[in-house]
């Protein structure tokens, strides 16, 4: 169908939630996607960092086509050896405790508020500012950004908003603290990442109330960062961590990972997804786990987000960047739209990448991204001065 054809049918039939941009994606492979009229395009987003192993990655494909034709779906009721074997090799990868398999960041976030409050029954979950952790109502209630919780109000209650300032975090963690919840680097707000400092606080601050220290890796983890999980570049360890995103190749799929001191925290009965952990979604997560653990890949992911970081910061328009890995943000000068240079990027370069507000841009792309293709990236922005 053509993109007048689809735009047609979104007018008539999809409840507008998402401000679409005018493109008509239909094939994707690596690092490049082709819309519905031949255009290639060059993809600095990955699908907000879904598609950390590329477009279309051939193991993912392998791997979902053969489970596919094996089995698609039976209840939690039952097992299948896809979930046990990712579970475990989520596991063993971060923290070593037990995994909650779910199909989203938002559910993964859920399940990981649910988990302190079965750990300290009523109390309160601390955020920070600016944090973005989900849409689904646990998830917004912590996402203090008024815009996106007003319409929705009320919320549920019992959460914390936080200025990102270590004295300010140990003040907000009380005795009735259920948990503290952050991104180490918080992607929506604009790639801002957390000072060590303040990660640091946060330990401390949980270890001395008896409270759980949550880090949303949701966006961070999958290697985007440089290592598997970005918690393991601070010397600050979480007692969980929620996964999604990149963690299935492509196909929707999350997980909420404990520490050994949580495993038995929550019990039979106590949370669920008739989805989750299908065989499928698994397969591919098996694969997309094992590739983003390949420590050649994260050596790679290190070096091209210096080298993209470096050249953003030589853009006349660019006034700072700002991120780690592969995980990059640029913020412009005043006078700039980050929204209007992003279409002229997709528009007039065929350059795939977002604003995250009125003056920053956000760059995420497919960790197996070349030098080649960084450069090719920096030169499209060079032409938009």
């Amino acid at each position: 169908m053509t993109l007048s054809e689809l735009q047609a049918l979104e007018r008539r039939y999809a409840i507008p939630t998402y401000a679409r941009s005018p493109v008509a994606f239909v094939r994707g492979d690596g690092v490049r996607l082709w819309d519905d009229q031949g255009n290639e395009y060059l993809d600095f987003l990955a699908g907000i960092s879904v598609l950390n192993v590329g477009h279309c990655h051939p193991r993912v494909i392998a791997a979902v086509t053969q489970q596919a034709a094996q089995l698609t779906h039976v209840s939690n009721l039952y097992y299948t050896e896809p979930a046990m074997r990712l579970s475990a090799a989520l596991s063993e990868s971060s923290l070593g405790g037990k995994v909650f398999l779910c199909n989203s960041g938002a559910e993964a976030n859920e399940a990981a508020i649910k988990l302190a409050r079965r750990h300290r029954p009523g109390g309160e979950i601390v955020v920070l500012r600016d944090a973005f952790h989900g849409r689904t109502y646990g998830a917004l209630s912590a996402t203090p950004q008024e815009a996106k919780q007003a319409p929705f109000a009320p919320l549920v209650p019992g959460f914390v908003a936080c200025e990102k300032d270590p004295a300010a975090l140990a003040a907000a963690v009380t005795p009735r603290t259920a948990a503290v919840l952050l991104e180490p680097i918080q992607g929506e707000a604009g790639v801002l990442p957390l000072s060590e400092e303040l990660l640091a606080a946060a330990r401390r601050a949980c270890d001395a109330a008896g409270a759980v220290l949550i880090f949303d890796e949701v966006q961070t983890g999958m290697g985007r960062t440089g290592t598997l999980w970005a918690y393991q570049q601070t010397g600050v360890v979480p007692d969980a961590l929620t996964s999604a995103k990149a963690l299935g190749g492509g196909l929707p799929i999350g997980a909420l990972v404990t520490g050994a001191r949580l495993a038995d925290t929550l019990r039979p009965g106590d949370h669920g997804s008739t989805f989750a952990g299908g065989p499928v979604a698994c397969a591919a997560a098996l694969v997309a786990l094992e590739i983003c653990s390949e420590e050649a890949l994260l050596e790679h992911v290190r070096s091209a987000g210096e080298r993209l970081m470096a050249g953003l910061a030589e853009l006349p328009y660019v006034q700072s960047v700002r991120g780690r890995g592969l995980l990059v943000g640029a913020e412009l000068v005043p006078g700039v739209s980050a929204v209007e240079l992003a279409r002229r990027a997709l528009s007039e370069q065929h350059l795939v990448l977002n604003a995250t507000g009125p003056s920053s841009l956000r760059l995420e792309p497919p960790l197996i991204v070349t030098e080649d293709q960084i450069d090719e990236a920096l030169a499209c922005l060079a032409r938009l001065a």
